[in-house]
């Protein structure tokens, strides 16, 4: 949510410039976003807070004056927050400038007034070709980043149904953002722009710390699934077909080359949810050949309708 960044920002703001430790009160009363009225709601809120801060590295310390009842105060000391000058070459400048500029989110580059502190300068933006757009969902993606941070599950629409999902992180593959989650005891990856009416609930899980984001974003997710097996063929034009050997991995049971460089891929399905997401990753060098119903379920989403 827009609303949780502005209120991170605005307490690490006020904690680098007050000078010195202050208590809870005194940053529910001053910060802009906490409820000044709702006492369990500014809890909850600042325990999330604090520890987003703290696993983003920010070195919120907490101060407890010796032999006092005085209240826990808090404080970041500036000469532990900020980065000392890396001492960049000329060629490491201009590698960090084209990193800011062929990433973008929300079709924007990265702020030059940044880069510019570390005594780069400008250059040519013109690398359209190479850019790649994180998308517009920055909302929604700050939504599920507290769900996940705070172990909250997350209601939302998928699909044709609305469905309630323990969220275990987010990561972004080809163009498009996923999240890896728990839905009725199964693990499942979602793509984030196909999602709407997306809430964080006040209920918690225990996560499973065998299920890690890289792994399954990296792995087969269309055969973590329980509906019956069933076997799709999927033909990637030779554009992409080095893409989709390398994502498959040696473990795929059947990659068959053809003559004109495309690929021809045999998997066993048993989530089509996922598989049709994998499938419309490569957009237009893709295309399932079989059975029927896996072409019907990608015009179908293709259409809105699934």
């Amino acid at each position: 949510m827009k609303n949780v960044l502005e209120r991170l920002l605005n307490l690490l703001a006020f904690l680098l410039t007050v000078g010195r430790p202050v208590s809870a009160e005194e940053i529910r009363q001053t910060v802009a976003g906490y409820d000044p009225e709702g006492d369990e709601a500014f809890r909850r809120m600042f325990e999330r807070d604090k520890d987003l801060l703290r696993r983003m590295g920010i070195p919120l310390e907490t101060v407890q004056p010796t032999g006092s009842r005085t209240e826990v105060s808090y404080s970041i000391d500036p000469r532990k927050y900020g980065v000392p000058d890396p001492d960049l070459t000329e060629d490491e400048r201009a590698a960090l400038w084209f990193a800011s500029q062929v990433v973008r989110i929300g079709g924007k580059t990265s702020d030059a007034g940044s880069f510019m502190k570390l005594g780069g300068t400008i250059t040519s933006d013109a690398l359209e070709p190479l850019s790649a757009d994180l998308g517009e969902e920055a909302d929604v993606l700050a939504d599920m980043y507290e769900a996940v941070s705070g172990r909250r599950r997350l209601r939302l629409r998928y699909g044709d149904r609305e469905r309630t999902i323990s969220p275990y992180g987010l990561g972004h593959r080809r163009g498009h953002w996923y999240l890896v989650g728990v839905e009725k005891g199964e693990t499942k990856v979602f793509r984030v722009d196909r999602m709407s009416n997306v809430a964080v609930t006040d209920d918690t899980f225990d996560r499973d710390l065998a299920i890690t984001v890289a792994a399954e974003l990296e792995s087969h997710p269309w055969e973590a699934g329980r509906e019956p097996s069933v076997t799709a063929t999927v033909r990637i034009d030779p554009d992409l077909a080095w893409w989709a050997v390398r994502r498959l991995g040696r473990s795929t049971p059947t990659l068959d080359h053809e003559p004109d460089g495309s690929l021809l891929i045999t998997l066993d399905v048993t989530n089509p949810d996922a598989f049709v997401g994998w499938v419309l990753g490569f957009g237009q060098s893709a295309e399932v050949l079989a059975p029927l119903e896996m072409r019907e379920r990608i015009v179908a989403r293709i259409k809105g309708e699934a």
